[in-house]
């Protein structure tokens, strides 16, 4: 039967289901995220409510904790099952080939792990305190809470935090005691399972061969988990590294004990790997350079957003009566009156007194002003300020890496400068293989001539050949010189010819002068 090819109608339904798989597990992935937000915002309302002084003096760090470990554990989970998942929307399209096959697998499980393991740090870094509002015209969640804001220091602490809390844990627990564990429990279930099997057996057969018990290992799944796991981690490592500067050390640590459980793994838990061969790493060096190139965007967005970077330089610059950092804090902070509360917002507090102007981290017009409670003139310097040094920066990096790129070659000129040596040597012998070759052809056909009889005979108009000038061919003799009434057919030279050894016997020699003269 003909083969019939799947055309782009049949492969539809599964990009269909792709793409909207995708984007439901990113909804989900954000669910997640905004989960732990309002579980955040409800605890930090309770406990701020509470009679207790030491719970409400404790109130950011025990919120900022146990929403990081729920973080950690909802990342572990997901984790598991965007992996399954990505396996099951890879074979509904039908890759062509193998490479194929892995190529769309790897791509579709680093974007859900990426997404899901960055999620709340971008959350942290980008997002937490940039939504929440002003007094007296606050954003509430579910018309109770307030959205969180950050701290007076501002969110790079608690992203350093986060980052931290997250990327040990996840590699800790999943890079580490998963690796080891699910396979040493899956060993031990399937020695259960012999050991019940083996005593309905006979007792006289022979002991299991050592590739019994190698077949009895977990089978080898390939490397596309440990590339995932650095893939990961060199995020961690890239992308916040200006707000975690010690997450290379960890990562080194981490890799080092990794390196020490892997070589037990495989050589003890796991079946011994197919060799296959390959040319590169295949995608992997694409998703790399792609993370290299976005982590210097992240990290200008970190510097100049996330932390008081550029806010202290505009003031230093800008400001600054005496060029110092003198009156930063009271330039941060705006005013605002609490007249202008709005019903039911004002704080009960018996301690506020007759103060009727209190203050507020952020850049607003006072309430005194035409524009009250707009963005200042302040705010525009400082966020222009951000944005040329985003621009700034990642230009600046990306110039470097090119002009690094360029100093430091692919290969070394130690190798280049070996490569070109043998190549010469190459060249060389070459040459004189060639030498000795024509050498040997123009010697061999100096002494078929000397080996012609005398008696021979030019024809009218014949000319005597010059051997090895024009033709490699020995001259073709008539009819009458081979002997016969008919014209013989001229032979080319035997390789008998071009042997370099002597010949040994007069009977030898006359053979091959007529194997050359015939």
């Amino acid at each position: 039967s003909a083969i019939e090819k799947l055309t782009w109608k049949d492969r539809l339904p599964g990009y269909f289901i792709n793409v909207s798989s995708i984007l439901f597990m990113f909804g989900l992935t954000f669910s997640a995220v905004f989960g732990v937000i309002v579980y955040r915002i409800t605890v930090s309302a309770l406990m701020a409510m509470s009679p207790d002084p030491e719970t409400k003096s404790n109130v950011r760090v025990t919120v900022t904790a146990t929403a990081v470990i729920i973080n950690l554990v909802v990342i572990l989970i997901l984790d598991e099952i965007y992996g399954a998942v990505a396996l099951w929307l890879t074979e509904l399209e039908i890759p062509k080939t193998e490479t194929n096959f892995e190529e769309r697998l790897i791509l579709k499980a680093f974007l859900l792990k990426f997404m899901n393991a960055y999620a709340p740090i971008f959350y942290v870094a980008f997002f937490k305190g940039r939504f929440a509002g002003r007094p007296g015209n606050y954003v509430y969640v579910f018309n109770d809470y307030r959205m969180e804001e950050c701290a007076p220091g501002g969110c790079l602490i608690e992203l350093c935090i986060q980052l931290s809390i997250i990327m040990l844990g996840k590699q800790l627990i999943q890079n580490n005691i998963f690796e080891i564990g699910i396979p040493k429990l899956k060993k031990l279930v399937r020695a259960l399972k012999e050991k019940e099997s083996a005593q309905t057996e006979k007792e006289e057969e022979r002991p299991p061969q050592q590739w019994n018990l190698d077949y009895a290992l977990a089978p080898f799944e390939g490397l596309t988990p440990e590339y995932m796991e650095m893939i990961i981690q060199f995020g961690f490592v890239s992308l916040f590294v200006a707000s975690f500067p010690l997450a290379p050390l960890f990562a080194l640590l981490n890799n080092v004990i990794e390196i020490r459980l892997d070589a037990k793994k495989f050589v003890t838990e796991l079946r011994r790997p197919v060799a296959v061969r390959a040319k590169d790493i295949g995608i992997w060096y694409n998703i790399l350079s792609g993370m290299g190139k976005f982590s210097v965007i992240i990290n200008a967005f970190v510097i100049s957003f996330t932390s008081d970077f550029i806010p202290r330089l505009v003031y230093q610059y800008m400001y600054s009566q005496t060029g110092t950092m003198h009156g930063f804090i009271d330039h941060t902070l705006s005013h605002f009156n609490v007249s202008n509360f709005k019903p039911g917002t004002a704080p009960h507090n018996s301690e506020l007194g007759d103060i009727t102007v209190c203050r507020y981290k952020d850049y607003r017009e006072p309430p005194w002003s035409p524009d009250a409670y707009q963005f200042s003139k302040q705010y525009w310097c400082v966020l222009a300020a951000r944005l040329a040094f985003v621009i700034l920066f990642q230009n600046l990096v990306m110039f470097l890496s090119l002009v690094v790129a360029w100093v430091i070659p692919d290969i070394p000129k130690t190798i280049v400068e070996q490569l070109k040596r043998e190549k010469k040597l190459l060249v060389d012998v070459f040459l004189q293989e060639e030498k000795d070759k024509f050498q040997l052809i123009q010697s061999l056909f100096a002494k078929d001539t000397n080996l012609q009889p005398s008696s021979h005979m030019l024809h009218p108009g014949q000319t005597i050949p010059i051997p090895g000038r024009y033709s490699t061919l020995p001259p073709c003799p008539t009819a009458g010189e081979a002997g016969g009434g008919t014209r013989a057919r001229c032979r080319a030279a035997s390789f008998s010819q071009f042997s370099r050894k002597a010949p040994s016997s007069p009977r030898n020699e006359n053979e091959n002068s007529r194997h050359t003269a015939v």
